[in-house]
C-alpha cells in the first residue's frame, strides 16, 4: 500500500462502505482502518448496540460519515434490509465487508443440529445474501466485496467442525462471486490466524500455538484491518484472491 494509492483514495469522492458485525472486535478494527482510508462507513450490528453507538462516534472524530444499522445477516430479507437502508442513508455502496460471525468451540460429538445450521446461517448464508443484495445495488459502477475467511477453512481443527466448515465455505463463495460478478466487481478474502483469542483460552495452550507462527506472535486486530483495506483500494485485476493474515502459519 503505496503513499500515492492512499493519497489517490483521500482525493476521490468519499465512499461509503458497509461492515457486517462492524461494533465490536475485528469489525470495530476493519471500520475505523476503512474511515481512516477515506471511507463513509454503516456500521451494522446484531445486539452489540451501545458498541455500534460509540464505533461510529469514533468513525465521526475521524472525520468520516457513519451511521449504525442492527440486523441479523443470517436472515436474507434482513440482509437485503441491511443494504437498502445503507445506501438510503449513506446515498451508495462501494464496499462490502462481510465480516459478521460466529465462533467458538464445539466438540464434535456434542454439536447440535440447531447450533450446525447457526454456524452456517451467520458464517456463510448471511456473506452470500448480503453479497447478493450489494452486487444488485452497486449496479453498472461496480464495487468490491471483502469477506472474511480464515485460517480454520484450509486446517482441520477438531473441536471447531462446524465454524471450520463455514469458513471453508466462505473461502469458495469468494472463488465463486469473483468469477460470477466480474469485470465489475471485485470479490476477494481475507482470512486471518490468531487473533483475539477467546476469553479464557489457556495460556499454556497460547503458548504453544505462538510457538507455531513463524512470526513469533500473535495476529492483532490492525493487521487485519489493514490486509482489508488493501483489497478496498488494490488494483481492479485482483479478484478471487484469499490473503492469509496468519504469520506465516499456513507456510509451514
Amino acid at each position: 500500500m503505496t503513499p500515492q494509492g492512499l493519497k489517490q483514495v483521500k482525493q476521490s469522492p468519499r465512499k461509503s462502505a458497509l461492515v457486517t458485525g462492524g461494533a465490536v472486535r475485528l469489525g470495530r478494527a476493519i471500520a475505523l482502518e476503512l474511515a481512516r482510508g477515506g471511507f463513509d462507513i454503516a456500521v451494522n450490528y446484531h445486539r452489540s448496540a451501545s458498541a455500534a453507538r460509540q464505533t461510529v462516534a469514533d468513525i465521526e472524530r475521524l472525520g468520516a460519515r457513519a451511521v449504525r444499522i442492527q440486523a441479523d445477516v443470517a436472515k436474507p430479507t434482513e440482509a437485503r434490509r441491511l443494504v437498502g437502508e445503507t445506501v438510503r442513508r449513506l446515498g451508495r455502496l462501494d464496499l462490502l465487508v462481510n465480516n459478521a460471525g460466529i465462533f467458538r468451540r464445539t466438540p464434535w460429538n456434542t454439536v447440535t443440529p440447531a447450533e450446525f445450521d447457526r454456524f452456517l446461517a451467520v458464517n456463510l448464508k448471511g456473506a452470500f445474501f448480503c453479497a447478493q443484495a450489494a452486487a444488485r445495488v452497486m449496479g453498472r459502477r461496480g464495487g468490491r466485496i471483502i469477506n472474511l475467511a480464515d485460517v480454520g477453512g484450509r486446517r482441520a481443527w477438531p473441536g471447531y467442525i462446524p465454524y471450520g466448515i463455514s469458513k471453508a465455505g466462505v473461502i469458495m463463495l469468494t472463488r465463486g462471486l469473483a468469477a460470477a460478478l466480474a469485470p465489475r466487481i471485485q470479490v476477494n478474502a481475507v482470512a486471518p490466524g490468531a487473533v483475539l483469542l477467546p476469553e479464557g483460552f489457556p495460556k499454556e495452550t497460547q503458548a504453544r500455538l505462538q510457538a507455531k507462527i513463524p512470526m513469533g506472535r500473535l495476529g492483532d486486530p490492525a493487521d487485519v484491518a489493514a490486509a482489508v483495506r488493501f483489497f478496498a483500494i488494490c488494483p481492479d485485476y485482483i479478484t478471487g484472491q484469499v490473503l492469509y493474515v496468519d504469520g506465516g502459519a499456513t507456510a509451514v
